[in-house]
């Protein structure tokens, strides 16, 4: 018997284009739901709205309680009253991507004509029909040009896109802790995601939601190996250590060779196990995909700074010196490609022991640095 999980009967703010989108692999779907959240009020002239572009298991729910967790809002330290994006001030939009699972049209979503969802079956998607989507949102939404557009990783990503097939709608672009293409490694440890959800007894095919099942143990452990990536071995040194869960109390207390021995261990676990509660497996393979064929400089002759040839946006490039899965020196390319193009960039390496996942995190001179520049940006646009 068909059933479709819970994940799916959310309601989300969301608006529907019936004239569908061509997607870049020449698949069109027939319409496109974009599910989205605001924060703030967007001015009588509507130019100060700030698109925030989530990265790959975010969702649009940037500042406020998760309706699946119960948890804060993933960047609540970045936006809201009096915070670097100041909703006093700017009107803050964040969509849940294409190909996502949150309202968005995506694989849990239902074919046209059918009572039955894409699935496995949904088709690819890249950065830019990400982005193209969200330009509908934002034209529906009467926004000619966002002040900014923001995010980081797979949101940073995003802004680049944005910033190279919508210049003129974009004032600012600060894609941080990211890259204008995915690595090699960055695409291998995808791939052992991947597998693991393909070698889940409930895969199904793809079909899992048909047999009223989900591939949570191979869900959990792509996501668990994706959160390793995230962190720093410093980090997981001062959260965790050595330290046993549980350790004996007795010497002759025998320990357990396969249970929770380390406190690392246990906290994969956890993260794994509650990622399955809000995320669908085939939304992390489609999503996980279009991060791997991003390429900004293939679509414009192999050259990145052609992207961005006289370009009027002011960017922010930042990066975190202990973030070895969206390192530096990719962070500086792009800042040294823009300087080619002649334009306006500014490149910041933030200090810090946290690993990638510093940009979700308090690091108090990476909030300066972002409210800095958005207020300079702000005196420049007159806002």
């Amino acid at each position: 018997m068909d059933q479709t999980p819970p994940l799916q009967d959310l309601p989300h703010q969301h608006v529907v284009f019936t004239d569908g989108l061509a997607l870049e692999c020449g698949v069109a779907l027939a319409e496109i739901t974009v599910a989205y959240r605001t924060y703030g009020t967007l001015n009588a002239a509507r130019s100060n709205a700030v698109l925030v572009c989530h990265a790959l298991t975010g969702d649009q729910y940037v500042a406020e309680t998760h309706p699946i967790t119960g948890k804060p809002g993933w960047w609540d330290a970045i936006v809201g009253p009096g915070l670097p994006l100041d909703t006093d001030r700017f009107f803050v939009i964040c969509a849940n991507v294409l190909g996502g699972c949150m309202g968005s049209t995506g694989p849990r979503s239902l074919r046209p004509g059918l009572d039955t969802p894409w699935g496995i079956e949904f088709p690819p998607v890249t950065i830019r029909d990400m982005v193209r989507a969200q330009k509908r949102l934002i034209e529906h939404l009467g926004i000619a040009r966002l002040f900014a557009v923001i995010g980081g990783s797979m949101g940073g990503m995003q802004v680049l896109q944005w910033a190279a097939d919508y210049p003129d709608a974009v004032f600012a672009a600060l894609p941080i802790a990211s890259a204008a293409y995915h690595s090699a490694q960055n695409i291998a440890f995808h791939e052992v995601g991947r597998q693991a959800i393909f070698a889940d007894p409930e895969w199904h095919g793809g079909r899992y939601w048909a047999a009223g099942t989900i591939p949570a143990r191979g869900l959990a452990v792509a996501r668990m190996c994706a959160h390793i990536t995230y962190l720093s071995e410093q980090a997981l040194a001062r959260k965790f250590g050595r330290r046993l869960q549980g350790a004996p109390k007795t010497a002759g207390e025998a320990i357990s060779l396969f249970g929770d021995m380390f406190e690392v261990e246990s906290y994969l676990q956890h993260q794994g196990s509650t990622f399955v509660r809000r995320f669908d497996a085939n939304a992390y393979l489609t999503i996980t995909r279009a991060m791997d064929y991003f390429d900004l400089a293939a679509d414009h002759g192999g050259d990145l700074a052609t992207a961005f040839r006289g370009s009027p946006t002011r960017f922010l490039l930042v990066s975190f010196t202990s973030d070895w899965l969206f390192p530096t020196a990719e962070s500086r390319s792009i800042a040294r490609s823009l300087n080619r193009a002649g334009a306006n960039v500014s490149f910041v390496e933030i200090p810090s022991d946290k690993g990638h996942d510093a940009f979700l995190l308090d690091e108090p001179d990476f909030h300066r640095t972002l409210a800095g520049f958005l207020a300079g940006c702000a005196v420049h646009a007159k806002l």
